[in-house]
């Protein structure tokens, strides 16, 4: 039945791809860059970042690397993301990059698109350590989307509020001067799941399941187990539809036309605490 599952989300993704996307473009080593590459088990993981990408770094990490690492869960988080740890598919020659690309079995993990959007608001904004992106991101935000913001408010970048966040990510400057950051960028815009053909379809809803499949599928089950998440913090639809309470209707509309190729692709339905039916 899970087999089924997955079967049928492939499916509802290929549709989805043919009714939304017009033709198909070739991919450059810049789209390649968030694909994963595990040369001993043949495995290509494209992260999303807020979608337990942490986690399946780990699990990548230990299946790289030889027997040197042997439980995902005992690796340090930041371990997990240094960038040298694990080698990306836009590192490979164009040879080895179609090799892979053929020849491997790839997945990736989603998560529902506004979900994502409040955790990674809460992760970057909400927490005093994320020094970097309030500097980053906090001040320019601030600084275009706030009223007589204070000098000390422009400094810092640290007390954005979810409704600042929004407007920045709606506003057609935002995207005309730099990319979106990893953490808010469209799954699509990542991952192109429309021209990289995606053997599993994760998502985070069904994480363990889905985590526990795929690693019988490679032959690593038995002594690699997926490290189980702290639930406590965890995003869920009550907290999203908290955030987005009041948000006025016009900026819902901007929004989730920004996200809806990550509702379509994925078979997300339309949140339930928009007002925009």
């Amino acid at each position: 039945s899970v087999q089924a599952k997955h079967q049928k989300r492939r499916e509802l993704l290929a549709s989805a791809c043919k009714v939304y996307t017009r033709k198909r473009r070739v991919l450059t080593a810049d789209d390649l860059k968030h694909l994963i590459v595990d040369d001993a088990h043949g495995l290509l993981y494209c992260y999303v970042p807020k979608v337990a990408c942490t986690n399946w770094k780990r699990v990548m990490m230990v299946l790289t690397s030889q027997g040197k690492h042997k439980d995902p869960a005992l690796i340090p988080a930041n371990e997990a993301h240094i960038a040298t740890n694990l080698r990306t598919l836009s590192e490979f020659s164009t040879s080895e990059i179609n090799y892979r690309l053929r020849n491997y079995l790839k997945f990736i993990f989603v998560r529902e698109p506004f979900e994502r959007l409040v955790s990674a608001y809460r992760n970057k904004f909400t927490r005093t350590y994320n020094t970097a992106f309030h500097k980053r991101y906090g001040t320019k935000i601030i600084e275009r989307h706030r009223r007589d913001p204070s000098l000390e408010a422009l400094e810092h970048g640290d007390d954005v509020t979810f409704e600042e966040f929004l407007y920045y990510l709606v506003d057609p400057q935002t995207q005309r001067e730099e990319p979106f950051n990893e953490h808010w960028e469209r799954v699509h815009s990542l991952c192109h799941p429309c021209i990289v053909q995606y053997d599993i379809v994760g998502k985070y809803e069904t994480l363990e399941e889905d985590a526990n499949y795929l690693l019988q599928l490679i032959g690593v089950g038995d002594y690699i187990k997926f490290p189980s998440s702290s639930k406590t913090t965890r995003t869920t639809d009550g907290m999203a539809a908290e955030f987005f309470k009041g948000i006025q209707r016009f900026y819902q509309r901007r929004l989730f036309n920004l996200y809806k190729m990550d509702f379509l692709l994925f078979n997300y339905s339309i949140p339930h605490y928009l007002q925009i039916h």
